[in-house]
């Protein structure tokens, strides 16, 4: 019996070193890579790489965009900025102050070197294809496509909604080098204009007036270029631009909300600066006299979406906000009152999902929010087709836990909206892609995802979604026929994997998806 159990302990412990060499597949380009290196580089990974965000399996890119793309970003905020002859990419900005990176490197060469070694050995040659349980049917007779008759080349859409309660200024849009908001009627002419500084990503609508979210400068940077701007409706049913600047020196804001925060009486603005290496969700809070004290409510880059809603029905707004740029996440910010608020992480994301957009809707009718959540910003270190990017359903449990229940996969998915655009009940999707498949499934730029029942979305395209590279996207009703249309815009420049078989910037600044349903 004793040497049995001594044959059964040295095979179990014999079993045991095998899986423990042998459970790292590395991929045909590191075959050679040392198994202990790339052990040590996975502990130190989990210590280091999940200090900023949800920890990155190597799976999640391919060796290629690990190594030339991703890690060289990542060595200088850990201290490292060269390795051998090999110089990274360091930005030196007196926005981000001289603390950004550390002064004394946070791991030794050595341990750098086996982070590397774990991810560019361990990670795929190449990532999977998409895998859909549905093709994209292109055809949908739900809505026509309608252009606008005023039209002009190099289109750079950065904002597109449909003017609630305004039948003159029926659609509102903004040009990024234009830097012009327009103003169309419902036969989609231009009837007023109101030139900016800067390209304006962002609008809040009260009665006769606009608050204009102006980004500042479009491309990534560290500045405080940003402000937003109001615009006022004068007697004739034209619009001008206040001379001042409402609220300025935000680092590439893209929403500006009002608020009152604090239930004093007194607007408040809950701000997005997405920024660059640095930002915050903040809000201001209005002292009176156009005075404003800033409350950073996470200091971090990446704020890019919020709703203000009431949840547990305690009379203070509470705060949703979706965060890209690294930690990507969606937070819930509670109103405590007098100012404080508490924060929970609803929901979290590996940082190469890029997250683009969020909506609060309520799939199951129970009276709690569900979450539409898109994923597909590839204007980053790994510009590469990844299949988990796409639209994901998260239903609420009735205490803000939030489960997966539904995704389809869509390369570059940069926005979701989910309406009852087919009038039978329940909630359907409309989404558009920045970073399709141009090349081979450009159908995927505009996806219609119509609602069979039970979580099964049949999804559906239009022959004219190829027409524009679409940054932005609205739901409403342009003629007040009670039905759902859509406006698309089309950003026709900025980086693209892919060429297009369309010239974009012949192709005219938004669509009309005009709803012919019941």
């Amino acid at each position: 019996m004793i040497k049995y159990n001594h044959v059964f302990l040295l095979f179990t412990f014999f079993l045991f070193i095998l899986f423990s060499c042998t459970n790292y597949h590395r991929n045909s380009a590191h075959a050679d890579v040392s198994l202990s290196s790339i052990k040590k580089g996975e502990s130190l990974a989990k210590i280091y790489c999940a200090t900023c965000h949800q920890f990155p399996d190597p799976s999640l890119l391919d060796a290629k965009s690990w190594e030339k793309g991703v890690l060289p970003q990542m060595g200088p905020r850990l201290g490292i900025f060269n390795l051998g002859f090999n110089m990274y990419p360091v930005i030196r900005d007196k926005n981000i102050g001289s603390n950004f990176y550390p002064s004394q490197p946070d791991v030794s060469l050595e341990q750098w070197q086996n982070i590397i070694d774990y991810y560019v050995a361990t990670s795929p040659d190449s990532l999977p294809a998409q895998k859909r349980d549905k093709k994209i049917t292109n055809g949908l007779s739900l809505f026509n496509v309608e252009i606008p008759s005023q039209t002009y080349r190099n289109a750079a859409t950065t904002y597109v909604k449909f003017y609630p309660g305004d039948t003159l200024h029926t659609i509102v849009i903004s040009d990024a080098i234009k830097q012009n908001i327009y103003f169309f009627d419902s036969n989609l002419k231009i009837k007023d204009s109101v030139t900016n500084t800067g390209p304006v990503v962002d609008i809040d609508y009260e009665k006769n007036n606009l608050l204009a979210c102006d980004i500042g400068i479009l491309n990534p940077n560290n500045g405080k270029f940003g402000k937003g701007i109001l615009i006022h409706e004068n007697p004739d049913n034209r619009y001008q631009k206040d001379t001042t600047s409402f609220i300025d020196s935000l680092q590439r804001p893209v929403q500006i909300t009002p608020v009152d925060l604090n239930n004093d009486g007194k607007m408040d603005y809950v701000i997005c600066e997405f920024g660059f290496l640095t930002g915050a969700l903040s809000w201001m809070e209005n002292l009176g006299d156009n005075h404003f004290q800033k409350h950073i409510l996470r200091n971090v880059p990446g704020a890019i979406k919020v709703y203000i809603q009431d949840y547990n029905h305690d009379g203070k707004p509470d705060i949703w906000a979706l965060f890209a740029q690294g930690d990507e996440s969606i937070f819930l910010f509670t109103n405590k009152g007098n100012g404080n608020f508490d924060q929970q992480q609803v929901l979290r994301f590996p940082p190469s999902y890029g997250s683009s957009y969020f909506e609060l809707d309520d799939f199951n009718k129970d009276g709690y929010p569900d979450i539409v959540y898109t994923c597909g910003d590839n204007a980053d270190y790994s510009p590469v087709l990844k299949p988990y990017h796409g639209v994901y359903i998260f239903m609420n449990d009735k205490t803000n836990h939030f489960t997966q229940k539904y995704f389809y996969p869509i390369n570059g998915c940069y926005k979701a909206i989910a309406r009852d655009y087919d009038g039978d009940g329940d909630l359907d999707i409309a989404t558009i892609s920045f970073f399709a498949d141009y090349n081979h499934q450009p159908e995927e730029s505009f996806v219609y995802l119509k609602n069979t029942g039970d979580f099964t979305f049949q999804p559906y395209s239009i022959p004219q979604a190829t027409m524009g590279r679409w940054l932005t996207m609205d739901a409403g009703d342009i003629d007040s026929d009670g039905k759902t249309d859509l406006i698309l815009g089309n950003f026709s420049i900025g980086p693209s994997m892919m060429k297009s078989k369309v010239d974009w910037k012949q192709s005219p600044p938004f669509i009309i998806l005009k709803n012919t349903g019941k």
